[in-house]
């Protein structure tokens, strides 16, 4: 079957040659073709990512002057041949245009545009050659006078002789109508590029000179005088010698370009797969594509595919287009995809071979780029009507001809796709041929999909492992199908609902119901029950992720809270270690500088009570400076009538964190450890990390608290709880970075985006402004490390475009 006709890959073909703007691109997407090189593949897409990047960028990628000139230049290897100029215009933009690229990828971090940059490495280009030819044309593209004496020369005796010719023939024009031989309102024309009077026929002999033309009546010739014809023929003297001087000036430039030229056509070729590389990453921005995570080996894990040619035909209908979760690997490599008509089944086939074509063929796709793809050597195809008149085959021949080639020729490395295996002819028969088919692919391991509405291929799911069930999600209250594929379970083909929608009488339909059985019946009813039965669990799945995520951020601050308290625990320890080793220093020199004393000095009993009692006093001050911090702890509480106890901490006892001054209640003791309740969250620590308070008080300054809404320690604790419905009404969706730094800006991101995961925000918005590209490349970096962001992109163009990045959450 040809592919690049069934799944319409020519259009996608015409939309990058659209945005090519030379000839060679154009060619170049032409021979686009299917590999199976890996290398190659990889190389390809790398490119168009890094291109699509740079489109993306705050920078404008060089976009006009894309021209060819290798045939033009290739003519110059002729000895002796001259570009013409009319060619000049052309090779100057296009000149601009490699010098702009160069410039501009040669700015760029080349670790980030490896492959791109690899193209323009080894590329020379001698700017001489533009400043040269910059010198010779205008702007306009006409030739510059100042570019030679000789022509400066010429240029000036053409402009004398031209005003002088314009005197004389309005002297000469006065005297007509002065003398009647011309009307009033007649003026100088030109005729065959030379100047004439409009004479009357009448007075036609009196003018002397050449007869250019006459009016359609007869009654007016145009004359060019004798005067004039003289200066005409010395002014078209001057014109060959500026002609002269101009191939002259030009062929210089020739054999300068000569001396270039190969440097010359490695600029252009470089031009052109720029060129190239730029419309196919065009064309990746407009469909949203870009690249998958590549293995190098049969591997489909797809997230939110989208067939892009079906999506741009919904948006011009203003519709969207659902996107598909597609999975093949060793387990599950072949997908039996069963659902209602028009259900996108067929959709869903095309959807996988074309972007896997496209992959294949080193193109960008649309997915997510958590996506991984693999390389299959070969891709089988059956879709569709094949029937073929010439080779006197049916639908079901030309049906069973591809079946028969994929037979044939699939391996473990190929990818089919089949689209209604086993219709066509009488349904036990073709449904017999297709199990069989499916059961044979199934033994030689080859990957694949396959749509039907065949009972028995949906299950064989269940009796042969790496072939798995997949269905086409349909509403049964609205009856219309959702596009949406889930995989694990196969799908009902909702006959008898939908030929109840379209209106055929209950009566057959129930007829219809016995004939086929209340087994079967109640087999299609189980298919629906079961997809009922998932989507109620996803949506209860999806409910309880958001709990866990916001107690997930609450543990994370308890987790940080603890961990900073800690630090500074052990601060303090060393700072009272430091201080103590200070204190008994100085009182190992009071003691040293006494004894000394006593015995230089044979004290008597007096001296000796006198220094005993210094020593004490020393004693007393270390002793006063330990008990300080406690004292100061005491202190703060008794503020709060609260008191410290020295009893045992049990079950029930309130205790207070002394770092961050928060109290709470012990509900359960393991030998040291003790689970406290702080409100809304509950934390374990150790007893010597708390303090045990007065029951009794501290609950009487509560009961104070309620009545005078004073401040006191257990605000504190409010603090660490939080209302959701109070954050939520405050929160702005979007978050204003401009005039942040680096790191400031990053933790004002980190913070902004754990409010938006607990009130389970699915799109934010980013302003970071454009400037030079550097908060924004921050920010963007940031959120590529978040798992829970699905994708960012820059707002709509009308609306602030790369100054503000768009953030969708799963």
């Amino acid at each position: 079957m040809n592919i690049v006709a069934s799944l319409e890959f020519f259009q996608i073909i015409d939309n990058i040659k659209s945005a090519c703007r030379t000839t060679g691109a154009r060619e170049l997407a032409d021979s686009i073709s299917f590999s199976t090189d890996f290398d190659k593949i990889t190389h390809s897409l790398r490119q168009s990512y890094q291109m699509r990047n740079l489109l993306m960028g705050l920078r404008n990628f060089p976009d006009v002057g894309y021209i060819d000139m290798r045939k033009t230049l290739s003519m110059l290897g002729v000895k002796d041949s001259c570009i013409a100029l009319e060619d000049m215009p052309q090779l100057y933009d296009s000149l601009c245009c490699i010098k702009s690229i160069l410039s501009f990828l040669g700015s760029e971090d080349k670790e980030k545009i490896p492959d791109i940059y690899a193209i323009i490495e080894d590329v020379y280009f001698d700017d001489n050659i533009l400043v040269q030819c910059s010198n010779i044309i205008d702007e306009h593209g006409n030739i510059r006078p100042s570019c030679s004496p000789v022509l400066r020369d010429i240029y000036s005796k053409k402009e004398n002789k031209k005003r002088q010719m314009e005197r004389q023939i309005n002297a000469i024009l006065q005297k007509s109508k002065k003398e009647g031989w011309s009307n009033d309102d007649d003026d100088i024309s030109i005729r065959n590029g030379s100047m004439v009077l409009p004479i009357k026929a009448t007075y036609k002999r009196n003018v002397k000179g050449i007869l250019h033309d006459t009016s359609q009546t007869g009654q007016t010739f145009y004359i060019e005088p004798e005067e004039i014809v003289s200066l005409n023929f010395e002014l078209k003297e001057l014109f060959f010698e500026e002609q002269r001087e101009i191939h002259r000036i030009l062929s210089e430039f020739s054999d300068l370009l000569r001396e270039n030229l190969e440097n010359l056509i490695a600029c252009y070729d470089m031009l052109v797969e720029v060129d190239f590389i730029r419309a196919k990453a065009v064309y990746a921005v407009k469909t949203n594509s870009t690249m998958p995570q590549m293995s190098n080996k049969p591997i489909v894990d797809w997230y939110d595919a989208r067939h892009p040619i079906l999506e741009n035909a919904l948006k011009q209908k203003g519709k969207q287009i659902i996107p598909l979760r597609i999975e093949l690997n060793e387990q599950q490599r072949i997908l039996v995809i069963s659902g209602p008509n028009a259900g996108g089944k067929s959709v869903c086939l095309k959807t996988l071979a074309l972007l896997q074509y496209m992959l294949q063929c080193g193109l960008l796709v649309p997915m997510k780029e958590i996506s991984i793809a693999g390389v299959f050597d070969n891709i089988f195809l059956s879709i569709g009507d094949e029937q073929s008149l010439e080779d006197d085959l049916s639908t079901y021949s030309s049906h069973l001809k591809n079946l028969s080639e994929i037979c044939q020729k699939a391996d473990k490395d190929s990818l089919f796709l089949i689209d209604e295996l086993g219709t066509g002819t009488d349904p036990m028969a073709g449904g017999a041929i297709g199990e069989s088919i499916l059961e044979y692919l199934n033994e030689i391991n080859v990957y694949g999909v396959v749509t039907t509405h065949y009972s028995a291929l949906k299950h064989l799911a269940f009796d042969h492992k790496g072939i798995v069930n997949a269905a086409m999600l349909f509403d049964t209250e609205k009856m219309k199908p959702l596009y949406t594929l889930s995989i694990g379970t196969p799908g009902s083909s909702f006959a008898f609902e939908i030929a109840q929608k379209t209106g055929l009488s209950k009566a057959i339909i129930d007829n219809a119901k016995k004939k086929l059985g209340n087994q079967n019946i109640r087999f299609e009813e189980n298919l629906q029950q079961i997809e009922v039965n998932k989507l109620e669990s996803e949506k209860h799945l999806r409910s309880a992720k958001q709990y866990d995520d916001i107690l997930y951020q609450t543990v994370q601050k308890y987790k940080d809270m603890t961990s900073k308290l800690e630090a500074e625990k052990k601060d303090i320890l060393n700072s009272a270690r430091n201080e103590a080793k200070q204190i008994l220093k100085s009182a190992n020199k009071q003691i040293e500088h006494t004894i000394e004393q006593i015995k230089t000095q044979k004290a008597e009993k007096q001296i000796v009570k006198t220094l005993k009692q210094d020593i004490q006093n020393t004693l007393t001050a270390i002793e006063h400076q330990i008990q300080e911090p406690v004292q100061k702890e005491e202190i703060k509480l008794k503020k709060e009538n609260i008191k410290l106890v020295t009893t045992p901490i049990e079950q029930g006892d309130y205790v207070i964190l002394p770092q961050s001054e928060t109290i709470g209640k012990v509900v359960s003791i393991d030998k040291n450890r003790l689970q406290i309740d702080m409100g809304d969250i509950k934390i374990q620590t150790t007893k010597k990390n708390v303090l045990k308070i007065d029951k009794t008080s501290y609950l009487k300054q509560q009961k104070d608290n309620s009545k005078t809404s004073s401040k006191s320690l257990v605000g504190v604790q409010i603090k660490t709880s939080f209302d959701i419905n109070t954050i939520r009404q405050h929160f702005n969706p979007q978050l204003d970075l401009r005039g942040y730094r680096g790191e400031e800006a990053i933790c004002e991101l980190e913070e902004f985006l754990d409010k938006a995961r607990m009130l389970g925000e699915r799109q934010i918005k980013i302003l970071h402004g454009k400037g030079d590209g550097i908060l924004k490349t921050l920010v963007r970096d940031y959120l590529h490390t978040q798992k829970d962001v699905e994708s960012y992109h820059p707002e709509d163009i009308r609306f602030g475009g790369e100054g503000i990045t768009i953030v969708h959450f799963r």
